[in-house]
């Protein structure tokens, strides 16, 4: 694990007994629609969840499928098993690093993650893992906050981004979706429900 990835962790670690309260009003007035749209598009039946955090999509997942979900914070990944053990979801829950994922090519039907580039040092690295550990054909669906279209709210967004960094670990100005793009898969779409700030991606290996 790289020194920056140990930083950002800690960071993570330190803040998962509250993260949820933290994000709690966001998330009831918008997240909560936005990871119903994402998780109505997931296809097969090997499901693996990056950046599974706290659990937040657990209440989102679709019946009848076998997953898998990481993150590479032991204290999200509590929280996250709490859910899981009071929601009797028996999802196999994993501490990993998106960036070195532990699972062999072509493994998982569809691969699925929420507000998550935002916090990974090297995304492209990460974009890379998920391709690989995809099967070929199978969906990479991402839900991902991104630097505005705006010009002056693009220019804010770089103003604040260093002082989120430093206190929560994620960067508000990054272009995920040129990024996915840059990764060589398929193909790469952005899907109804978007706006300037926030992507709902669909990518196909």
């Amino acid at each position: 694990m790289s020194q920056q990835t140990d930083i950002i962790k800690k960071r993570y670690d330190r803040i998962a007994p509250y993260f949820d309260r933290i994000e709690g009003m966001m998330e009831t007035m918008m997240f909560g629609d936005l990871r119903a749209r994402i998780w109505q598009q997931v296809q097969g039946d090997k499901i693996l969840e990056v950046g599974v955090g706290t659990g937040k999509n657990f209440p989102y997942y679709p019946a009848d499928k076998s997953y898998t979900a990481i993150d590479f914070s032991p204290a999200m990944l509590q929280q996250a098993q709490k859910k899981n053990e009071q929601l009797a979801l028996g999802i196999d829950l994993a501490v990993m690093d998106v960036q070195q994922l532990d699972f062999p090519d072509n493994h998982f039907d569809c691969v699925i993650g929420t507000f998550l580039f935002c916090s990974v040092p090297d995304p492209e690295l990460g974009l890379q893992e998920l391709k690989r550990v995809c099967k070929p054909a199978g969906q990479v669906l991402l839900l991902e906050h991104v630097l505005s279209s705006h010009k002056i709210i693009a220019a804010m967004m770089h103003m604040l981004n260093p002082i989120v960094v430093r206190l929560v670990g994620a960067n508000i100005n990054r272009q995920t979706v040129k990024t996915i793009q840059a990764c060589g898969f398929d193909s790469v779409a952005v899907l109804p429900g978007s706006s300037h700030l926030v992507k709902l991606i669909r990518a196909i290996k």
